[in-house]
């Protein structure tokens, strides 16, 4: 099914029958392998690595990508609907772990070779290996254009040196998608090359703990004389700046769409909460302060979700949309901050303990305006495009 977009269009159906039908699938996938034990993973910072088989069995994991690497292809809504079902696992944890494969490999999607789409891609979407993307260093995270880790190339391997950091999935991930410097300083001189787990001179660390998202491994990587074959270079040696510029439009969209669906939870949440607790010898939706709190947070999260789903159609309709998906992340950000801030207020102390899905929401959220590019980066994207 594709979306068709025209500028004098009116209101238009976001999703048909057919993303009806993933929904249900996904919904149901969540319910039986995800909520009984989304606990338990939290804890233990980590969910099973059969959890990316099971869901490869049921199409989750191929959704959107072409049926000739093993995915099944559909316009950008398939993809959306699929997050957001996931989403009502309560863990963006969980959705950040099983989904770091979606920024992993569209480059090597997109501009790999059929040999490297044979070994790194196809083996993901069947969920036998975990895939990982490495572009933040300790010295900078949105300043990709001043990587620092070097790749120089001798015979017929690049020997890497340098590290990575805040990677999802960078502890159990069997292959690396990982930004290199091949070249000068600046912008083109940065490659992209694919670095196995058990290639000599490559580490990672323990997992790092976090402020929120606890179910997804997330790790500092070491390269030390770690030697990659020239094979395993995806596209073209210095172009792999605008590889890492072409997936951020897609990893904003993503981003967003886990932030409104943050707010959603949180909002239901606290609606729920309002009708069950009592003070003053009636429930919180008595008071009017209760109500009108609640209608701000509903406003907030349609008119977040409608941009959004407005600027996934424009892209998906092939429509440059570098400054609107960066406003729709800046807004579906912010949207998450305010909705998940007052689901805690109305739940007063509860919202604070840990056990209340809220409280997981509050932190949760709050990396979302700053992986995929900060808040402040996008408003300087958003300043510079007409």
């Amino acid at each position: 099914m594709s979306f068709e977009f025209s500028e004098t269009a009116g209101v238009q159906e976001y999703f048909g029958k057919a993303h009806a039908l993933v929904r249900k699938s996904v919904k149901e996938f969540v319910n039986k392998e995800v909520k009984p034990f989304i606990d338990d993973w939290e804890e233990a910072g980590e969910f099973p690595r059969e959890l990316y088989k099971k869901a490869a069995a049921v199409d989750i994991l191929g959704i959107g990508y072409p049926a000739e690497v093993g995915g099944t292809p559909g316009d950008i809504f398939f993809k959306i609907a699929a997050s957001e079902e996931l989403m009502r696992s309560g863990s963006g944890g969980l959705v950040a772990g099983l989904g770091s494969l979606d920024i992993a490999i569209p480059p090597i999607v997109r501009h790999g070779t059929e040999a490297q789409k044979e070994r790194f891609v196809k083996p993901v979407l069947a969920g036998e290996r975990i895939a990982a993307l490495a572009i933040t260093e300790p010295g900078g995270g949105s300043d990709v254009a001043n990587l620092k880790t070097t790749a120089v190339q001798e015979g017929d391997h690049y020997v890497v040196n340098g590290n990575k950091t805040f990677i999802t999935s960078g502890c159990r991930a069997d292959q690396v998608t990982c930004a290199v410097r091949t070249g000068p300083e600046g912008a083109h001189g940065i490659s992209f090359l694919v670095v196995e787990k058990d290639t000599p001179g490559f580490r990672a660390s323990q997992k790092l703990k976090k402020t929120g998202w606890w179910a997804s491994d997330t790790a500092e990587l070491f390269f030390d004389d770690c030697r990659v074959p020239v094979e395993n270079l995806i596209g073209e040696e210095n172009q792999g700046f605008y590889l890492i510029m072409e997936n951020f439009q897609m990893e904003r969209l993503a981003l967003a769409v886990m932030a409104n669906m943050t707010a959603q939870l949180a909002y239901e949440e606290a609606a729920r909460y309002a009708k069950e607790r009592e003070a003053f010898g009636k429930p919180l939706s008595g008071f009017q302060v209760t109500r009108h709190k609640l209608v701000d947070m509903a406003t907030l999260v349609e008119v977040s979700r409608e941009f959004t789903y407005r600027v996934a159609a424009r892209i998906d309709a092939g429509i440059d949309q570098i400054k609107q998906v960066s406003m729709a992340k800046n807004f579906a950000c912010r949207t998450g901050d305010k909705v998940t801030f007052e689901a805690v207020q109305i739940f007063g102390g509860c919202g604070y303990m840990r056990g209340t899905l809220v409280e997981r929401l509050f932190r949760d959220n709050r990396i979302l305006s700053i992986g995929g590019g900060t808040t402040e980066i996008m408003k300087e994207i958003i300043s510079k495009l007409p």
